[in-house]
């Protein structure tokens, strides 16, 4: 996995654990999404307004567990676009321990610029364009 300039720190509830008392495997996903959501809030590419104006659909997602995750572990969870198409954006993440690095979980994310209201997918608008290749330093 590449550097991260990004991370997003997520508090490991009582209630996202599974009877074995770690994460639960369906909560790595949910980690991921609220990172996401907070990387395009962190680069000004979404401010509250209506969840219709995200304009992203996920359409693959890539996921390997490393490490059980336990309540009270410091979480941090890092987003990067890697690759940058017409319509999509694959996104790296990583699921870690805030502390000492150690790694839980990584990912892919494959994301598609969506229309909600005409339900088609979209060029990436430019705005998000710029601001991403600006952010991660692409080409």
């Amino acid at each position: 996995m590449a550097n991260f300039k990004f991370y997003h720190p997520i508090e490991v509830r009582y209630g996202d654990l599974d009877p074995q008392g770690h994460l639960n495997n369906a909560k790595y996903l949910t980690y991921m999404e609220q990172a996401r959501l907070q990387y395009t809030r962190h680069l000004g590419l979404w401010n509250s307004g209506s969840f219709l104006d995200v304009g992203v659909i996920m359409a693959d997602v890539q996921l390997t567990f490393r490490a059980p995750v336990e309540f009270g572990t410091p979480v941090r969870v890092g987003v990067r676009i890697a690759q940058l198409g017409n319509k999509s954006l694959h996104v790296e993440q990583v699921i870690e321990n805030a502390r000492d690095g150690q790694v839980y979980a990584n990912g892919r994310v494959v994301l598609v610029a969506f229309d909600y209201r005409s339900q088609q997918s979209v060029p990436i608008p430019e705005k998000w364009r710029k601001a991403i290749l600006e952010f991660e330093n692409l080409e």
